[in-house]
């Protein structure tokens, strides 16, 4: 029995919807790459539990697919179940105005860019680190996305998840010890997160947006097909502080360096951006070449940001 006629069987009594072979390279930010065994996606929370701790008990392959920014998906596909919290379940936002101590949760589903723009119109500040990043919130929650401005563990109060038993469990911010790009959260998958924001005037939570934008715009490849930043900033083990990765790829003299259709961003080393007809293979074999010369030339090696997805186990 195929992987998704498995699934079809296995979640027949559950609120969801099965998407055999389903093209999630398609939907991910490099827009490349193969296809899902199966795509299965929840209409409910329960429906979330009942799918996860099923998965869990079969030892089924699983993964969550968020926005799809910080993806490769291999081009062979991947195995297993991907799930996809793109049900307005997992995205609605709800507001507890409590003047500085007001607080907002927040699906995992709900996408970064919708909720800058709604926490703008109503005037509540506390997430404008956020702005101009891709992906989702719960994505966001997982691997605390950030940048020059800021990360996602600032603002973060509690947040909730469906562990592998399919129970429910909530974590106070204090529990996950986040830190760079590390949120310090259990297996599991999260489907809300609470966050601390600040009632201010819409104009002034807009002007902060707008130049978070303009400095991002003025910096990284926004119009080309990219899954943000390819590497995460390293440690010197010189001075024991981060250095930036792109000016590392940049010092090694490594701009512009194609394989096949992927190369690396003339406007930001640590971007690699992808023309048409580009594989997945291609951003592969460079990350593994890029990486080997930058070593090669400081002695720092680069860990990868972006996610792989491959059959048989990821990167």
């Amino acid at each position: 029995m195929t992987v998704a006629a498995r699934a079809s069987t296995l979640f027949a009594d559950v609120d969801a919807e099965c998407i055999p072979d389903a093209p999630i390279g398609q939907q991910t930010w490099f827009k490349i790459g193969g296809r899902a065994d199966v795509l299965v996606i929840p209409r409910t929370i329960d429906a979330l539990a009942t799918i996860v701790s099923r998965l869990s008990r079969d030892g089924l392959p699983m993964r969550v697919l968020g926005a799809g920014a910080n993806l490769l998906v291999d081009d062979d596909g991947i195995d297993g179940v991907v799930l996809s919290l793109s049900a307005k379940a997992f995205s609605a936002m709800d507001v507890e105005r409590g003047g500085a101590n007001s607080l907002i949760r927040v699906g995992a589903g709900k996408d970064l860019f919708t909720l800058l723009n709604e926490l703008a119109r109503s005037g509540l500040a506390g997430l404008n680190q956020l702005a101009g990043i891709p992906g989702s919130v719960g994505g966001a929650i997982r691997m605390n996305a950030g940048g020059h401005f800021g990360d996602t563990a600032q603002a973060v109060q509690s947040v909730e998840m469906i562990l592998p038993s399919g129970a429910k469990a909530t974590f106070l911010k204090d529990a996950l010890h986040f830190n760079y790009r590390h949120s310090g959260l259990p297996a599991g998958i999260v489907t809300s997160a609470t966050f601390h924001v600040d009632p201010t005037d819409p104009t002034l939570v807009r002007q902060k947006h707008a130049e978070i934008f303009s400095w991002k715009k003025s910096r990284q490849p926004f119009r080309e097909n990219s899954a943000g930043c390819m590497y995460k900033n390293p440690i010197d083990r010189a001075t024991l502080e981060r250095v930036s990765a792109g000016k590392l790829i940049d010092s090694a003299g490594l701009k512009g360096l194609a394989v096949g259709g992927a190369s690396v961003s003339a406007h930001h080393a640590n971007f690699f951006v992808v023309q048409a007809g580009a594989l997945a293979s291609d951003v592969a074999q460079l990350s593994e070449v890029v990486s080997d010369r930058v070593f090669d030339h400081c002695g720092i090696r680069l860990e990868r940001e972006v996610v792989f997805w491959k059959r048989g186990g990821d990167e």
